[in-house]
Order: C-alpha cells, then structure tokens, then sequence
C-alpha cells in the first residue's frame, strides 16, 4: 500500500534490532523473527515510511496492549493457532480443544493437535490437502504432538484472551460445516457422523 516494499519490511524485520525485552533472546536474520509480536489492528502511516518505524509501530502496540502479566500466562499457549482458526465467533471454544488435548495427551488425538493451519503455515499457505500431513516439520501438528515450536500468526487480543479465558468444555474435535461455522465434538464418532451428513464432505 505504498508503506514499504515486502523486501524491505522483511529486511529490517530480519535484521534491525528492536529495543523490546520480548525480543531479546531471539537471534537476528530471519524476517519470521517477529511473527506472534505483529498485532493485528489498524495503523495509519506515511507514504512512503521508513519500514523499521512502521514495524516498530505495530511492536509498540502489541507491548503496550501484552503486559508482563499477559506474557507470562500466554508462553506456553497455542494461542497464534486460535487466531489462524476462528473466524471471531468460537475463539474460547477453539482453545478449549487445544487445551484438552494438550492436557489428555493419552486420549484419542494423543496429544496431536491436528490444527490444519499449522499445514497451511508449512505449505506456503495453500488449503491444506491430505498430503499436506505428511511434511516433516516441527509445526506440523498432525505429525508432532503438542504446541509447535514458535507461533504461526499474529494474534490479536481477542485471540490472546481467548487462550487465557478458553470455555470449559470437554470437546476434542471441531469441524467447519456446510454453514460455514464450526461444530464441536467429544469423540472421534461424532465428528465423523457430522462430516458424513456435511455436502462438503463428500
């Protein structure tokens, strides 16, 4: 939008070493660097603008709305997954899986989150297919069990919230339906008797 290039923005997100605690343990020279730290909101700039100021903007946001407190209760959270997921409406919902199968590893995803947008963060971002389950990396969640290595998205603070807040519930599956809103399921049956009733599905 006239901001900065995408080459430059990846360049200072890589290389230009921000002046905030959270970042400090992490190296410099890979513009992935910053993702979980971006919060989504809505900006206004100069055109053109130098792009280590306008990354520095939305740094200064997201440390401004993530106190210490916030942070601490959030590090071992999965919440950039919720963020990826939800289309706004089920965010407590979608963390609530993500914390019963984090919490019963023994159950019936032992401990695999199965999260599809962490294939779509490893495959470029195209919808995830089934072969997609078959990459060999840290993020995929059909592969390894728990939270990936880093966070996949930036989240904003609903999506953080959420993963502090999720609903007490005791689902373990949830699949998108033909209303384009997620269904929640305790078993594995009972998410297959939905697919099966779904058009989409079939």
């Amino acid at each position: 939008k006239g901001v900065a290039t995408v080459e430059e923005l990846q360049e200072a997100a890589a290389n230009h070493d921000y002046a905030f605690s959270f970042l400090q343990d992490i190296p410099l020279g890979d513009y992935h660097r910053l993702e979980g730290y971006l919060m989504p909101s809505t900006y206004e700039f100069y055109t053109p603008h130098d792009p280590v100021y306008a990354i520095n903007k939305l740094l200064v946001y997201f440390d401004s709305m993530v106190t210490d407190d916030i942070r601490a209760q959030v590090e071992e959270t999965g919440y950039s997954m919720i963020e990826r997921e939800t289309d706004g409406s089920d965010r407590e919902e979608i963390a609530s899986v993500i914390y019963n199968r984090l919490e019963h590893p023994e159950g019936e995803t032992v401990g695999l989150l199965q999260i599809d947008a962490t294939l779509a963060y490893i495959n470029g971002g195209k919808v995830p297919t089934e072969a997609d389950k078959a990459i060999d990396s840290p993020y995929n969640t059909y592969m390894y069990k728990g939270l990936p290595p880093a966070p996949i998205a930036n989240p904003g603070m609903e999506a953080i919230m959420a993963a502090l807040e999720p609903t007490d519930t005791s689902y373990f599956y949830y699949a998108l339906g033909d209303d384009n809103l997620h269904h929640f399921f305790n078993t594995y049956d009972q998410l297959q008797s939905f697919l099966n009733s779904q058009e989409r599905y079939k």
